[in-house]
């Protein structure tokens, strides 16, 4: 298999298949296009999703934290704590993981939540230092999205631009090989945009206004986002390619590379599916924490498109992220 996440229909076919039993008190469980797993506590639910972060060496820390928490918010629900395993290889100093706890101790105070545990360890089953984070939120249960409840016609709108993270971590991982071949004012402004990785906010304020779905923009990118997005809410999705955001300096990037944008992982950019009637609402309430957010297309009836220049075509399920093929390049 490719570098990246087990493609879909692998994992419909042995993890999916093989998760044990079906319980009550699991409101919402695995499945694709689902960021986390909802468990029934009463008047509240708990949210929890987890993931590791691979592809990159920078800022792991920080990003470990946020990338989890970015999972919870999609549900609309607060992230309260954090369990993080470290597993560090061979001639790993106490410097290193120091370096690593305080970038996630800081990005843990920004995000108002507490490292609750985990587990560290060095060993050589890994060439690389790995983080996995689970990250525990609530939620009141009357507050919970319900993706059922999606009709033809709802908006699809993202939040920020596409290819946040990815353009962030090749900035900071290639900045070498792209000296030269671009100015270093933009290889600054790309290695800033990791600052805006969080989607805590627009997640608890669409929560609030009451949304159809939400889905953090991962590997795959905004393209592998609306094919999940898609099969998640069990209609169809058209996508607009020429209203996708994006910051010139991820096309540049990506034309220097030669990858493609709209495939790179995208954490910082949530997917949203919305009634028509509430977009202006949600426009609004995000304008005022400064977060941009535009409308890229529209739930139909069935089929997974995208249209640009009066063309349409099929998007097909999300394969290994672009991020890889950029990244193969340092090698």
């Amino acid at each position: 298999m490719e570098i990246g996440k087990v493609p879909n229909e692998i994992l419909q076919k042995v993890v999916f298949n093989n998760t044990g039993v079906d319980r009550e008190d699991v409101l919402v469980g695995a499945g694709i296009g689902e960021d986390n797993a909802i468990m029934d506590f009463g008047d509240e639910v708990c949210v929890i999703s987890t993931d590791p972060i691979t592809g990159a060496t920078k800022d792991i820390g920080r990003l470990a934290i946020s990338i989890s928490c970015n999972d919870v918010a999609s549900s609309g629900a607060e992230p309260i704590g954090v369990l993080m395993t470290i597993l560090a290889p061979p001639g790993t100093t106490e410097k290193d993981i120091e370096l690593v706890m305080k970038e996630s101790g800081e990005a843990a105070r920004e995000l108002n939540i507490e490292i609750i545990g985990g587990h560290t360890e060095v060993t050589d089953a890994v060439t690389r230092m790995v983080i996995s984070t689970t990250v525990v939120g609530r939620q009141l249960k009357k507050n919970m999205i319900d993706s059922s409840k999606t009709k033809v016609g709802d908006k699809v709108l993202i939040s920020k631009y596409a290819g946040i993270e990815g353009t962030s971590i090749i900035a900071k991982e290639l900045k070498g090989y792209l000296e030269g071949r671009m100015d270093s004012k933009s290889i600054e402004m790309a290695q800033a945009m990791g600052d805006s990785i969080s989607v805590i906010r627009e997640g608890l304020i669409c929560g609030e206004v009451g949304v159809r779905y939400m889905h953090d923009i991962t590997e795959g990118g905004v393209l592998g986002a609306a094919w999940e997005g898609a099969v998640a809410v069990g209609m169809g999705m058209k996508i607009y390619k020429d209203l996708i955001p994006m910051k010139e300096v991820t096309k540049q990037i990506s034309s220097i590379l030669g990858i493609d944008p709209y495939r790179l992982i995208s954490s910082g950019s949530m997917l949203i599916v919305a009634e028509e009637s509430k977009v202006k609402i949600i426009e609004d309430r995000l304008a005022k924490e400064n977060i941009k957010v535009t409308v890229i297309g529209e739930i139909i009836e069935e089929g997974i498109f995208i249209e640009e220049d009066g063309k349409i075509e099929e998007i097909e399920a999300p394969g290994s992220d672009e991020l890889y093929s950029a990244l193969a390049m340092s090698k």
